[in-house]
């Protein structure tokens, strides 16, 4: 029997980096929500983004942007603390400033 690495077509390592997910614009206007205003809680994103579904907030701003680590929690032991809020990650803030040395 022969070595795995002698093996023809094997599959090698992975030629392109896996693609990122894009951020939507609802990700966008809550990223440059909380670059204007600071560290917000829910429902001062919601009261500032003129909604008012908790989970319609947490489905399409706060989750996807915490999945891609743009924003992180102020309390991360406590997610569901009463007095938690969101706040910009380094990666939120070089995707900011990346799009605004775009336009």
């Amino acid at each position: 029997m022969r070595p795995e690495a002698e093996w023809p077509g094997k599959v090698t390592d992975q030629v392109t980096p896996p693609v990122t997910p894009p951020v939507t614009p609802p990700v966008e206007r809550l990223l440059g929500l909380l670059a204007e205003e600071g560290e917000l809680s829910n429902a001062s994103l919601r009261e500032h983004l003129k909604l008012k579904d908790r989970t319609h907030v947490r489905k399409h701003y706060i989750d996807p942007a915490l999945e891609q680590g743009l924003i992180e929690y102020t309390i991360p032991d406590k997610p569901n603390s009463r007095l938690q809020k969101y706040r910009l990650t380094a990666a939120g803030q070089a995707w900011l400033q990346q799009q605004n040395n775009k336009g």
